[in-house]
């Protein structure tokens, strides 16, 4: 995985972070709510993200040794 691609999910969870603590300041359950929802989507991402990197590495552990 690329580093602008941990960036971008960090980011995306960062503001959800943000615009769920705002809502709930502020008591605006839909901000609280796309908040929690942009979160748990930088989340996700960044789980695929690890899933790719994880089948990179096993598929390049079992590469043959180079001569």
């Amino acid at each position: 995985m690329g580093f602008m691609d941990k960036l971008k999910n960090k980011m995306q969870m960062g503001r959800g972070r943000a615009k769920q603590q705002t809502g709930r300041a502020v008591g605006n359950p839909k901000l609280e709510s796309r908040g929690k929802a942009e979160r748990v989507g930088g989340g996700a991402k960044q789980v695929g993200e690890q899933v790719k990197d994880a089948a990179k590495n096993i598929k390049d552990a079992l590469k043959p040794p180079s001569r």
